[in-house]
């Protein structure tokens, strides 16, 4: 019988909501939080990159990124600089690149947790089946 549309949302949303909970919990240990350690990490892919792709990046609207930015700046792991025109750029200060190296770490960890319960070909499964949903377009 086929996974009825509802319980496989559930599902996936549970999955996330766990690998979430234990992410932000461990990444306390390192003096951030997932949120955080989400836009270092999208500072890190895209330096330079402005508020508006970097929310889109991290699932954010434009407001809660910048407020998220201005909070990181405070903290000394991020940089706004100018940019072209009225644009702002974002770059990752030395302790917001040892932040995120540091997340980069409790990641691996945890995920290697969360997934463990699933052989390597069901991992390599699972992530080709959640890439296949995420290329389609919408309906």
């Amino acid at each position: 019988m086929p996974a009825e549309p509802q319980i496989l949302g559930r599902a996936v949303k549970q999955a996330q909501y766990r690998q979430h909970r234990a992410l932000d919990s461990r990444l306390g240990t390192v003096g951030t939080t997932l949120a955080q350690w989400d836009a270092l990490r999208a500072i890190g892919r895209a330096p330079g990159a402005t508020a508006r792709s970097l929310a889109a990046a991290t699932f954010q609207s434009e407001q809660a990124f910048g407020t998220l930015a201005g909070r990181l700046a405070a903290q000394g792991l991020v940089e706004r600089r100018p940019g072209h025109g009225r644009r702002i750029e974002h770059h990752l200060t030395p302790s917001g690149e040892a932040t995120l190296s540091a997340g980069h770490r409790i990641a691996d960890e945890v995920l290697a947790d969360c997934f463990s319960a699933l052989s390597d070909g069901e991992r390599s499964t699972l992530l080709a089946l959640l890439q296949r949903l995420t290329d389609e377009p919408a309906p």
